[in-house]
């Protein structure tokens, strides 16, 4: 009975709680989408980073050419040449069919290991905050040992170690994202264990895994998404930067870190080689911060019914 009564307070078990509840969740999601909807630039920045995740996805579809097809003809060709929209490098290549290929490889260093660094983050992070005692000084001692290190610094070092590649920049963001979420994962997880609504799980004889599992980890997740969709920017902005030095993707292979490293040596002579990727990476690096923001003010609940 006291379990029933419980999850029916608090909205876990929607079946025991009534149609009431279920008009009230819906209303909220819909404050949310409106909210988020509302903010203008975090609806254009979603709209933006479609339209460079679709182009991505079908460059073969939308390149005219190939990312590694020269042309020594046209070598240096300026933006707006017949052919070549936004004119070529110095080896001839099409750099609309290089932006669009390499955006693939930029975004999957950008997103995927944000993705999996926040995932195991969470895990640590809860575990660590709900557990508490030895168990939360052990993680957190063994995750003070990389916050010692400055991030990109550190990324440099892990990704020199290894082999250059799409895989060796994916280990290395991973790593050094691991303790960020967790502390954030810590600190959201101590503040809801204290709430009563958690102690009468406890009561009603939850096990630690369960009550993570239902009650804790729904109010930890959304601060972690909205991190993690403004960290998703800045990593593509550090996954460009180990190409850019020589430590990610290698060439020929198109990357938009690569493309600026490749194009400084002409940087005068056809200053677009550099300056086109150099804009798309701050441009989705912003997007990215600004749809974050968005997701942020839509999931605060006293933003609900404005």
């Amino acid at each position: 009975m006291v379990a029933d009564n419980f999850t029916s307070r608090t909205g876990q078990k929607i079946e025991e709680a009534g149609p009431g509840a279920q008009d009230l969740r819906s209303s909220r999601r819909f404050w949310r989408i409106k909210s988020f909807a509302r903010n203008r630039s975090a609806a254009i920045a979603a709209a933006f980073l479609a339209i460079v995740i679709l182009a991505a996805v079908f460059a073969p579809l939308i390149s005219p050419h190939g990312p590694d097809e020269a042309d020594n003809l046209a070598r240096y060709a300026a933006i707006g040449t017949k052919g070549y929209i936004l004119g070529t490098d110095q080896q001839g290549r099409d750099l609309l069919a290089r932006l669009l290929y390499g955006g693939r490889v930029s975004l999957l260093v950008g997103v995927v290991p944000t993705v999996l660094a926040g995932a195991i983050g969470l895990g640590l992070g809860m575990i660590a905050g709900f557990l508490r005692g030895i168990v939360d000084q052990v993680i957190m001692r063994c995750l003070d040992i990389v916050f010692a290190f400055p991030m990109v610094l550190l990324a440099i070092a892990i990704a020199g170690a290894m082999r250059p590649g799409v895989l060796t920049e994916i280990i290395a963001i991973t790593i050094i994202l691991i303790p960020y979420f967790a502390r954030l994962a810590r600190t959201e997880t101590q503040s809801i264990a204290p709430m009563p609504f958690v102690e009468a799980a406890r009561a009603a004889g939850g096990s630690s895994g369960v009550i993570m599992a239902r009650y804790i980890l729904p109010n930890v997740f959304g601060p972690i998404v909205v991190y993690a969709t403004t960290l998703m920017g800045l990593m593509i902005v550090v996954g460009s930067g180990l190409s850019f030095l020589g430590l990610g993707v290698q060439p020929p292979t198109a990357d938009w870190g690569a493309m600026v490293a490749e194009g400084r040596v002409i940087l005068r002579r056809a200053p677009h080689v550099t300056v086109l990727p150099g804009l798309v990476i701050l441009a989705v690096s912003l997007a990215f911060n600004f749809l974050g923001d968005g997701i942020r003010d839509a999931l605060d609940p006293r933003t609900i019914g404005r």
